[in-house]
């Protein structure tokens, strides 16, 4: 069997004996053929909101309007959702004061030239574009207390405005169920000790913390509640493919049209796969495969699939290294992937730590299988954080064989991200 696997901005090809492989993970979100184009389907999405009132109408009498929008790290694409939301919110006011405030939660800020090309040159230079910093303590306000008991701040822009509203893409989200939707608040505009308690150790322990998986997520349950709580008013949310082309749009009420989106999503990427051996998947390539920390997501959906001690194939470009320097150290310094997750456990929610939740979900990874991965990044780098490297797929096959002991059972997962392996109703 050939495959062919997204890797960095290109594609990682090989060949696995048709005999050892179980399954091959069809993610229909690559063949979907929407029936018209990116652009009308954003326009019926906001033409036919789900469970509100038109932008237009919302906007009616608001001074003060702000658009939360997605920063650097998504591939949102702001230049076919935002002008057509600015054009709405004028023609119910004319007037409105708007500002595009970007979500950054605790990333760091996007620069001018990222700007642009996200939102192209014109909006940058028309529209007024403020970008979140969680840390700045003027710019942040208190909202008030979250389901689970921590401290709801976030950007005052937001909370001061009149109309709030936000864009967005849905995705299948290794914690929090799906990305899109309440996300935007929490953690986009919040500050960093609310984003920092919704990540703790017991909330990504919980079983309902998965992929595709909303109902009695905890993390979840207090992000709707800051959405909620911050007033967000609308949304307008895309599902998108691997080539980020639109597939399906979802506009409306913050909880009712994420909801459908995550429906439609799940139509497409969820799939039910065998356990095997050895499990071969992708963080989907470029712009998602940058370094170690984000390729954690795909290997959570290789976590649910892969027998208890076998192995993970991850492929990964990683050209930029471990992605973060907190999330190294616990591996180099923090004895076994067992012993890491056992100590993180531990950890009351008020003080959760930077990166703290992906180095939970990887050394959750690491203690129930091995991991090969197959990368750029330097194989001494890989080893310290307890992996075992690959130069191209040939090779991570018989390192696994070496790992197991004999030629194992294969299932691949090609789009890792964007694939619900196995997982439970919504």
């Amino acid at each position: 069997m050939k495959i062919r696997l997204p890797y960095g901005r290109g594609l990682l090809q090989g060949e696995i004996p048709d005999g050892r492989v179980l399954a091959v993970a069809e993610n229909r979100l690559e063949a979907y053929t929407p029936e018209c184009s990116e652009e009308e389907l954003i326009r019926r999405a906001l033409e036919n909101p789900i469970g509100s009132a038109k932008l237009e109408e919302l906007a009616r009498g608001k001074a003060r309007v702000v658009i939360i929008a997605s920063d650097h790290t998504r591939p949102v694409p702001s230049k076919l959702i935002i002008p057509p939301m600015l054009e709405a919110i004028r023609r119910g006011n004319p007037d409105a004061k708007i500002t595009l405030l970007i979500a950054t939660g605790c990333h760091r800020g996007t620069t001018r030239e990222e700007l642009e090309e996200k939102f192209g040159p014109g909006i940058v230079e028309k529209e007024e574009i403020v970008v979140h910093d969680c840390t700045d303590e003027k710019n942040l306000v208190t909202l008030g207390t979250l389901p689970s008991g921590g401290t709801l701040r976030i950007n005052r822009l937001a909370a001061e405005a009149d109309l709030l509203v936000s864009e967005g893409f849905i995705e299948p989200h290794f914690f929090a169920g799906f990305s899109g939707g309440r996300k935007s608040v929490l953690p986009g505009i919040a500050a960093r000790e609310t984003v920092y308690w919704n990540h703790n150790a017991a909330f990504i322990k919980d079983p309902h913390s998965r992929a595709g998986v909303l109902a009695d997520n905890p993390i979840h349950r207090d992000m709707l509640y800051a959405a909620r709580k911050a007033n967000l008013a609308f949304i307008c949310n895309v599902v998108i493919n691997g080539d980020h082309r639109v597939l399906g749009a979802f506009a409306g009420d913050c909880d009712a049209a994420h909801l459908a989106g995550a429906k439609f999503l799940e139509g497409l990427c969820r799939v039910e796969l065998p356990q095997a051996d050895i499990v071969i998947t992708t963080n989907n390539g470029y712009p998602l495969d940058q370094n170690i920390y984000q390729a954690v997501k795909g290997m959570s959906a290789a976590e649910t699939v892969c027998r208890e001690g076998g192995v993970i194939i991850m492929a990964a470009a990683c050209e930029d290294g471990h992605g973060g320097e907190a999330f190294a150290r616990t591996f180099r310094e923090g004895g076994s992937a067992g012993e890491i997750l056992k100590e993180i456990e531990k950890v009351p929610a008020s003080q959760t730590v930077a990166d703290q939740w992906q180095s939970q979900i990887f050394a959750r990874v690491l203690k129930k299988c091995r991991v090969v991965l197959i990368s750029k990044a330097d194989p001494a780098l890989v080893r310290s954080l307890q992996m075992y490297p690959a130069a191209d797929l040939a090779g991570a096959l018989e390192q696994a064989d070496r790992l197991l002991g004999r030629k194992g059972s294969v299932t691949v997962i090609p789009q890792g991200v964007s694939t619900i392996a196995a997982c439970g109703e919504i």
